[in-house]
């Protein structure tokens, strides 16, 4: 997917946009038309046009058009050539949610900076933090994995980075297996949103592929690699604390231990706790704990997936610098956070598992009583 600096429409596999499109759809990366020199979805045939029905009741899908924008996205070759061949021009989309994607759309418009209590939703910024210079999503994402001591994903190597027309970047990665489904938002929205000037792209949306061309420029992947890598697990837990989990409201199971959560904390690995050590870990986790548990007097706005995720946090801490059980540790999370918000079991599990998982990269010791 790398541009060729002679010809903006040829791609590493030194062909056209249909080229292109084949090579994604055939990693399994279902893709559809955009309309030739935009990035919006090629225009639906006229009957669909002057009808309101939902994409799944559009009788242009089994007659192989690409009406719908990402609910037409296919993986058929044959399909794929056929639509190249009625518009060589057309450019790539990528449906992010059937490809398994979640993909960071920073931004870098120019803008007036909101208050500082917008930049982070959940995330308060102290008056004494110096944002000077502060005026992008580079900005606001630098700021939060800094916030977590973590890499600015703008600089992530290890996956596919891709710079848009606008001066931006799509920064592409592989959606967490087997884990709940991620929706998409905007950095300005005031509902739910990783950052400012920082959007979403997952389930339900679609993302621009490398080398198409709009009237703006082309979308050229940026040196490192060529492919999504798993999404970080820290972001993960960034995009379940600010609501990005699609609610599933099925009932769930008792929680289980799991090879994923396992391999998080050494399950298994550890020897037992000592006693002067666990009381230690559980008087710090106990308060955090009291926060999650006091969201149960109120439905919303009490920054809840907040709360939990700073606990499974530490909790990650703790059981790596031995302080704290694993298993007692998740089960105690997990009772807090049913207790608090019982109508979201899943989402639950995957605040505590990711914030275990990412905290236990950074052993707490706390100080034991004598």
């Amino acid at each position: 997917m790398l541009v060729h600096p002679e010809n903006p429409r040829r791609g590493a596999t030194g062909g056209t946009a249909l080229d292109v499109a084949a090579w994604l759809a055939s990693r399994g990366y279902p893709v559809h038309p955009l309309a030739p020199g935009t990035k919006t979805p090629a225009a639906n045939c006229r009957e669909c046009t002057g009808r309101r029905h939902s994409p799944e009741a559009c009788p242009c899908h089994a007659e192989g058009r690409w009406c719908h924008g990402f609910h037409a996205a296919t993986t058929d070759p044959d399909r794929l050539r056929e639509w190249w061949r009625r518009e060589p021009e057309f450019g790539i989309g990528v449906a992010c949610g059937a490809a398994g994607l979640v993909v960071i759309d920073v931004d870098a418009h120019a803008a007036v900076v909101p208050d500082r209590g917008r930049l982070l939703p959940g995330i308060p910024i102290d008056d004494r933090v110096d944002l000077t210079g502060l005026e992008s999503g580079f900005d606001t994402l630098a700021l939060l994995a800094a916030h977590r001591g973590r890499p600015d994903p703008c600089e992530d190597t290890q996956t596919l980075r891709v710079r848009t027309p606008s001066g931006g970047m799509h920064i592409w990665y592989r959606a967490p297996e087997d884990g709940p489904r991620l929706r998409c938002s905007s950095g300005s929205s005031s509902r739910v949103a990783l950052a400012w000037q920082v959007d979403v792209r997952a389930d339900g949306g679609y993302i621009v592929a490398p080398t198409t061309r709009t009237a703006a420029g082309v979308y050229r992947a940026l040196p490192g690699a060529r492919l999504p890598a798993p999404l970080p697990l820290w972001l993960a837990a960034e995009l379940a604390r600010t609501g990005h989990v699609v609610e599933d409201h099925s009932p769930v199971p008792s929680p289980v231990p799991s090879p994923v959560r396992s391999q998080a904390v050494g399950a298994g690995s550890r020897p037992p706790v000592p006693g002067g050590r666990r009381e230690a870990g559980r008087r710090l986790l106990g308060g955090l704990l009291a926060e999650v548990g006091s969201c149960g007097t109120s439905p919303s706005g009490t920054a809840f997936s907040e709360k939990l995720n700073r606990a499974a946090f530490t909790a990650g801490g703790l059981v790596a610098g031995g302080h704290l059980d694993e298993a007692e540790g998740r089960r105690l999370l997990l009772e807090a956070a049913d207790r608090a918000r019982p109508h979201q079991s899943r989402r639950n599990v995957l605040i505590v598992d990711t914030g275990l998982r990412a905290g236990s990269d950074r052993p707490i010791h706390p100080k034991e009583r004598t």
